[in-house]
C-alpha cells in the first residue's frame, strides 16, 4: 500500500464500467483512486463530477469523505513501464476493452504490472484472454503478485453461484448462464463491439460431452428469471454469446455434457433482428457485424421500451445424492439503473478484502473461485438487487403457493403460510370469516362482475372459502352468504413460469407472488380472454394482498381496469377450520 492508502489505478476509469467501479469505491477513505484513460480532459471532468455535491451531501473525495481522487492520462499503447513507475499503483484494474481486440500482444499490461511487482485484475469477458492468462502464472508467482482475469459477472459471479449449488449434486450434466440487461440501460460501445465480433460466427461449446461449434447470437434457450419472492422478469430467449465460462466449465465439472452462456435483451424484437443479422454473417453474406456496432448501439438506445429491470441466471442440472434428476437455478433481478453495477461488484469485493488484509494467492489465473457468492451479495446490499436459488425438483408434493414462491414461502407470516399449506393432491380444507364487498357502478363493470359471478355488495358478509387440491391445481370456492363463485389456480408453465395463474370464467390472470413484510402482494403480470392474450396496460388492476394482522389472516382484493373502473373490492379475514 502507498502510505496509509491502497493506490488503485483504473484503466478506463471514466468509461462504462470503470466509472461505476470508481463510484462504488469512491466513498472508501482508505483508497487512492487514479482515474485513468487516454483523455486527461475526460478523466478530469469525471473526477470533478464525482467531487461535486449530490443531494445536498459532500462530494466524494472531499476533505471529510471518501477516497483520494486523481485524474491521470494512461495510454496502454505507450511506455507502460514509465507510466506505471510514475503513478506507483498498488493494484491495476483494467476496465477497458473490448479484450477481444487487444491485438498481437494482449497481455502487455499484465506483463508490465508483473514486471514492476504490481497486482493486477480485470473485467475481461473474452474467452481467449481469460482462459489463457495462466501462461503468466510462473512469472507472477516469482514476482510475488497476483493477476486475476474475468472478475466480472461471467465468469467470477457465475462460478460463485455454481459453487453454492454444486454440493447438492452427485453428477452435473449441464450448466447454463445468462444476462438480461434492462432495455433502459445505455450499453457501452465496447460491449456492443465485443458481441458483434462473434455474431453469426462459430463459438466453441460442449455438446454431449465433446467439443463442438455453435452459432453466436443464433442458438437460443428460453428462461424466466425469477428469484424467490420477487416478481419475475418477462420470459425471454437468450442468444448464445462467447463467454469465458464455456472454456472454463469442463475443467470445473468432470463429465459435463453441455454448457451455454447467453444474453437476453429487451425488446425481444430488436434481439430477433440482431439474430437475423447474425444469420447473414453465418451465410457469409456479411463478413462481420463489427462495422455496424455503433448502429446497433444506437438502435438499442432508441428502442428502450419495457420494464427498467435487469437480471441474471445460472442453472445446473444433473443428479442428486440419491441419483434422482435435479435442476437448480440461481436467479438475480436488479431494479432501475442498479444492474450495470453488478459486473464491477467483484472488483469492489476484492478491494475491500485487500483493505481488510486478505489477499489472493500469488499467480496468474482466471478469477473463478476467488470470491464467494456472499462477497458479491455484500456489495448487492447497496442496491435494489434481489437474488436467490430455486430447486425445481423440490416442487413435487409441495402446496401450490410453496411451489410458486420457492424458498420465499418460508418467509411468510404463519397466518399466511397456514392458509396455503394444503396438500398436493386430493386434499381439501376450509376457512371461514367475514367480508365487506363493494361493486363498481359502471355498466361495463357490472357486466364483468355478472359474467364472472362476483357476489353482491354487502357489509359484514359471512364468508367461507373451500380449497380443493386436484393434482397441481387448486379449486377455490368462495361463498359470500348465499352467493358463490369459483376460480381455478395453478402454476404457470413455459412463458408463464414462476407465476400464479388464476382462471375466472373466460378470463385468465397471471400473478406474481411478492412477500413484503407482513404482506403477500399479488401483482398482475398478464391476462387473457378465452385464451387470447390481452395488453398488460388494460389488465385488471388494483391493490391486492394478503396480510397477517395480530396473528390472523386478512385479505384485500381489488379488481378493476382502465376500461371498467372498479369491478369488485372485497376485504376481510379468514380462519382455517
Amino acid at each position: 500500500m502507498s502510505g496509509e492508502r491502497l493506490s488503485l489505478l483504473i484503466i478506463g476509469g471514466y468509461g462504462t464500467f470503470g466509472g461505476r467501479l470508481a463510484r462504488l469505491l469512491g466513498d472508501e477513505p482508505r483508497l487512492r483512486l487514479l482515474i485513468a484513460g487516454r483523455s486527461l480532459e475526460k478523466a478530469d471532468d469525471f473526477v470533478a463530477d464525482l467531487r461535486s455535491p449530490k443531494d445536498g451531501s459532500e462530494g466524494l473525495g472531499s476533505s471529510n469523505l471518501g477516497a483520494t481522487l486523481q485524474a491521470v492520462r494512461f495510454d496502454r499503447d505507450g511506455d507502460l513501464a514509465e507510466q506505471l513507475t510514475r503513478l506507483r499503483p498498488d493494484l491495476v484494474v483494467d476496465a477497458s476493452g473490448p479484450f477481444q481486440s487487444f491485438g498481437q500482444d494482449p497481455y502487455k499490461v499484465v506483463r508490465a504490472c508483473i514486471g514492476l511487482d504490481i497486482d493486477y485484475a480485470d473485467l475481461a469477458d473474452s474467452t481467449g484472454f481469460v482462459a489463457a492468462i495462466g501462461g503468466l502464472d510462473a512469472e507472477a508467482k516469482a514476482k510475488g503478485v497476483f493477476a486475476l482475469s474475468g472478475l466480472s459477472s461471467l465468469p467470477a459471479l457465475s462460478f460463485a453461484a455454481l459453487d453454492v449449488m454444486a454440493p447438492r449434486f452427485s453428477r452435473i450434466d449441464a450448466v447454463a448462464a445468462g444476462i438480461a440487461p434492462s432495455a433502459h440501460v445505455k450499453i457501452g460501445l465496447n460491449v456492443v463491439r465485443a458481441i458483434a465480433s462473434y455474431a453469426g460466427k462459430p463459438v466453441s461449446v460442449l455438446r454431449q460431452g465433446r467439443p463442438a461449434q455453435a452459432d453466436g447470437l443464433i442458438e437460443a434457450m428460453r428462461v424466466t428469471i425469477a428469484p424467490p419472492g420477487v416478481a419475475p422478469l418477462r420470459s425471454r430467449n437468450f442468444l448464445l454469446v462467447d463467454a469465458p465460462d464455456l472454456a472454463l466449465l469442463p475443467g470445473r465439472f468432470a463429465g459435463l455434457q453441455s454448457g451455454f452462456t447467453g444474453v437476453g435483451t429487451e425488446p425481444q424484437l430488436l434481439q430477433r433482428l440482431l439474430g437475423l443479422a447474425a444469420g447473414l454473417t453465418r451465410r457469409k453474406l456479411l463478413p462481420s457485424l463489427t462495422p455496424f456496432a455503433r448502429l446497433m448501439q444506437r438502435a438499442s438506445h432508441g428502442l428502450a421500451v419495457g420494464e427498467h429491470r435487469g437480471g441474471m441466471f445460472v442453472r445446473l442440472s444433473g443428479l442428486d445424492a440419491a441419483g434422482k434428476p435435479l435442476a437448480c437455478g440461481w436467479h438475480l433481478i436488479a431494479e432501475g439503473d442498479d444492474g450495470p453495477f453488478i459486473p464491477v461488484t467483484g472488483v469492489a469485493a476484492l478491494v475491500r478484502r485487500l483493505l481488510g488484509g486478505v489477499r489472493p494467492e500469488n499467480g496468474a489465473r482466471p478469477a473463478t473461485g476467488e470470491l464467494q457468492l456472499a462477497d458479491f451479495e455484500a456489495e448487492f446490499r447497496r442496491f435494489s438487487i434481489a437474488s436467490g436459488i430455486r430447486t425445481e425438483s423440490e416442487g413435487a408434493g409441495l402446496p401450490l403457493y410453496h411451489r410458486v414462491l420457492g424458498s420465499a414461502f418460508e418467509r411468510l407470516p404463519p397466518a399466511i403460510s397456514a392458509m396455503h399449506a394444503g396438500g398436493h393432491s386430493g386434499g381439501a380444507r376450509t376457512a371461514s370469516g367475514r367480508a365487506r364487498v363493494e361493486l363498481g357502478s359502471g355498466w361495463l363493470a357490472r357486466i364483468v362482475a355478472r359474467l364472472i359471478g362476483f357476489p353482491a355488495a354487502g357489509e359484514d358478509v359471512p364468508l367461507t372459502v373451500r380449497f380443493i387440491a386436484d393434482g397441481e391445481k387448486e379449486i377455490w370456492t368462495r361463498d359470500f352468504g348465499d352467493k358463490s363463485f369459483h376460480s381455478l389456480q395453478f402454476e404457470g408453465k413455459g412463458r408463464d413460469r414462476h407465476l400464479l395463474a388464476e382462471v375466472f370464467g373466460p378470463f385468465r390472470v397471471l400473478v406474481a407472488l411478492v412477500p413484503e413484510g407482513e404482506k403477500l402482494r399479488l401483482v398482475v403480470r398478464g391476462w387473457s380472454f378465452c385464451g387470447i392474450p390481452l395488453p398488460l396496460f388494460l389488465a385488471p388492476g388494483g391493490e391486492t394482498y394478503e396480510e397477517a394482522r395480530e396473528g390472523r389472516f386478512h385479505f384485500h382484493v381489488e379488481i378493476g381496469g382502465r376500461l371498467t373502473g372498479l369491478v369488485v373490492r372485497y376485504t376481510g379475514w379468514l380462519v382455517v377450520e
